[in-house]
């Protein structure tokens, strides 16, 4: 579709979809005495509580387990949630539903950086969490209040998730029809199948948060978008349109050091990386589509994307800043039972716009990504999961050859594997995981030991590390080896 009209009709999906949450919120307003039933999707904890050098879009999750496909969590029979979907830690005395929590955290590097200081944690937050339901309209608003001694900057910027407060949620979500679900503003997205490993969400990520021991939740950072979803007795849909480019949360030195393989050198505090973000209101916007249905046991999921790479991915020559070229990626997964256990693949083809023939030396490459993943149950309470991850840089003669001499180069194909284990004990209230990323091409690996006790239903202890092995600093963990830490954690739930 030609740019202007694009925008166009991405501006009127925005507007249409403004005035049909207008109309449905309207009676389900007047008709606030109904039992609450809660359209398709938004069943409180049943939903997923989304959901570098950039990182490859591929790394991400929000949970301990794999995220299920499409559609997984959700009601997509087209009934609707009961008032007893959104039961536990209500107040009664308030006209809507009140939870959070008051999480404590403090983390070191295990050895020195003399790209950054030795503390990577040292944060109180306090997030509340208020949600309220109607007969056919339902809105959540979740914020987060932040003490954090490691910043220097305290200034409040929703984008990058910087300063002492931060909105996670503020959207309305409709229920148009028994067909037609519609959620509109501040919201945290995901789909796909891998387990921290992310191929066709291309939903922004926080990565600042993940290496440095936030809890894992805080990888997905939000949206703000418009998402429409379809059912239908053959197919569901989804769209969710953002009409201002939402970028990761990415590295950018300040507080994970990594090497810059334009200078040779390692990017920490002192020499911030500077960056040109596309912000334009329905100009630099995105689309996401996502078609999924069940045969059986067998899920199946498509998916289609419009927009920008979310880490930056280029650089402007004149102004040294880094950039975020065009990006398009079209991809397919499925997830069916196998062997006692459960198996996933998952593909995407990764269309950079800018340099479609890999001859700029300054735009990424277009890329193919694979994905197959296995997981099961060992033994009570102790669980297994398997991953292979592949990245398959395209034309890559021509990067090749684009390079300068002396130039870094990247592995036309980079290989990594992943191994979770997860043991439940004590009742289930002590958890100990372990997440290994190894990447054999790279001679390099990431490993997140984690340690959670719970010690009633409302307090909870958490120790952790983030442990990066390499063998050179220019392949993609061992760059960060001298960010490896340690952290501990105190949560209170109410």
């Amino acid at each position: 579709m030609h740019a202007p009209a694009r925008h166009r009709f991405a501006s009127a999906v925005w507007v249409a979809g403004l005035l049909a949450i207008s109309l449905v919120a309207l009676p389900g307003a007047v008709d606030a005495q109904d039992e609450p039933s809660l359209p398709l999707g938004l069943g409180g904890a049943t939903e997923m509580e989304d959901s570098g050098p950039p990182l490859p879009t591929g790394l991400g999750g929000t949970q301990d387990e794999p995220a299920l496909p499409g559609g997984l969590g959700e009601k997509a029979d087209g009934e609707a949630y009961e008032a007893e979907d959104l039961e536990g830690g209500v107040s009664s005395a308030l006209p809507f539903d009140l939870t959070g929590f008051l999480d404590g955290r403090g983390g070191v590097r295990s050895q020195d950086d003399s790209a950054q200081g030795d503390t990577t944690l040292g944060e109180i937050r306090a997030q509340i969490e208020a949600e309220k339901a109607w007969s056919r309209v339902f809105a959540r608003v979740t914020l987060d209040l932040l003490y954090d001694a490691v910043a220097e900057d305290r200034d409040v910027d929703l984008e990058t998730g910087d300063g002492w407060f931060d909105l996670r949620e503020a959207f309305v979500a409709g229920r148009a029809s028994n067909l037609l679900d519609l959620k509109l503003g501040r919201q945290i997205l995901t789909w796909g199948t891998g387990d921290l490993i992310f191929i066709n969400d291309l939903f922004p990520k926080d990565f600042v948060s993940f290496f440095i021991g936030r809890d894992t939740n805080y990888l997905k950072a939000p949206s703000d978008a418009l998402k429409v979803s379809l059912f239908t007795e053959w197919l569901n849909l989804d769209v969710v349109y953002t009409p201002r480019f939402d970028a990761d949360r990415h590295l950018d030195g300040r507080r994970v050091s990594f090497f810059d393989p334009a200078t040779g050198g390692t990017i920490g505090r002192d020499d911030v990386i500077s960056v040109d973000r596309p912000d334009r209101w329905f100009e630099d916007d995105e689309i996401a589509v996502r078609l999924y249905r069940s045969l059986g046991a067998l899920e199946l999921g498509a998916y289609g994307y419009y927009g920008f790479w979310k880490s930056p991915a280029g650089a402007d020559p004149t102004t040294g800043r880094t950039t975020f070229p065009r990006l398009a990626v079209y991809g397919a997964s499925a997830r069916t039972p196998f062997a006692g256990g459960i198996a996933n693949v998952e593909a995407g083809y990764y269309d950079s716009i800018d340099d479609r023939n890999g001859h700029d030396p300054l735009i990424r490459n277009g890329e193919l990504r694979l994905l197959a993943g296995y997981e099961r149950e060992l033994a009570r309470d102790l669980n297994l999961g398997l991953q292979y991850y592949l990245e398959w840089l395209l034309d890559y003669g021509a990067y090749r050859d684009s390079l300068p001499r002396g130039a870094v180069r990247r592995d036309e194909r980079r290989h990594t594997l992943t191994v979770r284990l997860t043991q439940l004990l004590l009742q289930q209230n002590l958890e100990l995981s372990l997440f290994v990323f190894w990447t054999p091409s790279d001679e390099d690996a990431y490993l997140r030991p984690r340690m959670s006790y719970k010690l009633t239903d409302r307090w909870r202890v958490e120790m952790g590390a983030n442990v990066f092995v390499g063998a050179r600093e220019e392949t993609f963990w061992g760059q960060f080896q001298h960010n490896t830490n340690i952290y501990g954690a105190v949560r209170c739930g109410f």
